[in-house]
């Protein structure tokens, strides 16, 4: 095995056997189900304690419209503002005045209360006020039935997108689809680039520290030794996010079910893209099913899975690279920060760039920031599912790659020096000399 096959089996055979790598790989998925399900079910649970609101109209059209829900109880006041106030046996959490014709004056309506009134409860107030004066408003036109005709007319048009193949036919799209699609793959690749990297410069880093650097580089070439260390973590990234593409899923589904879902229905959301046709074929009356395999299919998936393993590979050499030349640089953590905020900058901008592309994605910035290296690997994954140019595609992937090579050759002449410096933190114009060292 030639020597960077050697430190390629090191890194990733020490890091995936290591206890915080097993605890993060499988605690992870079940960190996010939690994320997603607990909100939803703790949102669901309602207080036992309905809140009392006593209301004083002056005009005597609204107190008795008033319903009680599960957390609102109104009370009719038959006093002042100030008496309820003052009387803490009667335990009112708030008061309602209405002192004129809300038509006349909408502002007439005032939530009082020793507390901050919550949005619910003022929504709950507000909403059904507003129906109130919708139904006097409508009254007043003197027209018969005049409710029941305007709600008669509410009609929703759900416009249907089609995309034209080149052999003629036709299959339904979903512009939603496309646009989680695209942020998806966009959010991986930016945080696995960010996670992974930052491990590689951290590794460097600690060797260096340590100084185990020196009794390596007297058996490996520092160039081998860097590529060995970038394409061995890289193994470990792809191990970790496809242990947990397969774990989340089953959680995500087992979870689903628990909560009173389809089972068949939870593997479907999980598994979208693998809808079993038998089922289809069993079960034709189901319009769903039919259209959200219609759908997908119109999403070229193969064409995504190869662009984003593609677009992941150059991203991560060129980034990583840059990574471990910071790395070998500094002898610090703290050190490091100078040369790192403005590959932060520039990643945290892909990623913006990235999101605000969604709703444009054929625009002036997805289309550059798609060609631009530096940011393309995150960009461009938002495009992809809108059918792009193939030229698009194929030069963007050539200056990503053509980037990623030579800031893998530029980094291997700084990791060379740097390796091997020790006590001082060097300038950007000496580890600019640095590059053109020669031996």
């Amino acid at each position: 095995m030639s020597k960077i096959g050697l430190v390629i089996q090191r890194e990733y055979v020490q890091r995936v056997s290591k206890k915080s790598f097993i605890l993060l790989t499988f605690l992870t998925p079940i960190l996010f189900a939690a994320l997603v399900f607990v909100p939803l079910w703790l949102s669901s649970i309602k207080g036992d304690e309905v809140k009392k609101i006593a209301v004083l109209d002056q005009t005597g059209k609204y107190a008795p419209l008033l319903k009680n829900t599960e957390e609102i109880d109104f009370v009719v006041a038959d006093g002042d503002m100030d008496s309820y106030r003052k009387d803490s046996d009667k335990a009112i959490y708030a008061f309602l005045s209405i002192d004129s014709d809300l038509l006349q004056n909408p502002k007439a309506a005032v939530l009082y209360s020793q507390k901050q009134i919550p949005m619910s409860i003022k929504a709950e107030v507000a909403g059904q006020l507003d129906e109130m004066l919708r139904d006097e408003k409508l009254a007043s036109f003197n027209i018969p039935n005049l409710k029941e005709i305007i709600e008669e007319s509410k009609v929703s048009c759900d416009v249907q997108t089609i995309k034209w193949e080149e052999d003629g036919s036709a299959n339904t799209t979903s512009a939603e689809v496309a646009s989680i699609a695209g942020f998806i793959l966009t959010f991986l690749i930016y945080m696995f680039i960010i996670m992974y990297g930052a491990m590689v410069m951290q590794g460097v880093m600690e060797e260096k520290t340590n100084r185990i650097m020196e009794v390596m580089i007297s058996s490996v070439r520092p160039f081998d030794l860097m590529m060995g260390k970038i394409i061995g973590i890289g193994m470990v990234g792809l191990t970790q996010v496809f242990l947990w593409a397969i774990l989340t899923s089953v959680l995500l589904a087992g979870a689903l079910f628990l909560l009173g879902g389809d089972a068949s229905q939870a593997v479907d959301m999980m598994a979208a893209n693998q809808i079993n046709q038998a089922a289809v074929m069993t079960n034709p009356a189901n319009p769903s099913v039919l259209k959200l395999q219609e759908i997908l299919n119109s999403i070229q998936i193969t064409q995504l899975g190869i662009n984003f393993v593609l677009y992941f590979i150059g991203g991560y050499l060129m980034y990583a690279s840059l990574f471990a030349a910071i790395g070998s640089a500094v002898d610090q953590q703290e050190d490091s920060s100078q040369f790192m905020t403005p590959m932060m900058v520039l990643m945290v901008f892909a990623l913006y760039a990235g999101i605000y592309s969604v709703e444009n994605p054929d625009g002036p910035l997805a289309f550059w920031c798609s060609l631009i290296p530096l940011t393309s690997p995150i960009v461009m994954m938002v495009r992809l599912p809108f059918d792009i140019p193939l030229w698009e595609n194929l030069l963007s992937l050539a200056l990503l790659f053509g980037t990623a090579v030579a800031c893998v050759w530029v980094s291997g002449k700084i990791y060379r020096v740097g390796v091997l410096m020790y006590g001082k933190k060097p300038s950007l114009m000496e580890i600019i000399r640095w590059i053109n060292y020669k031996g």
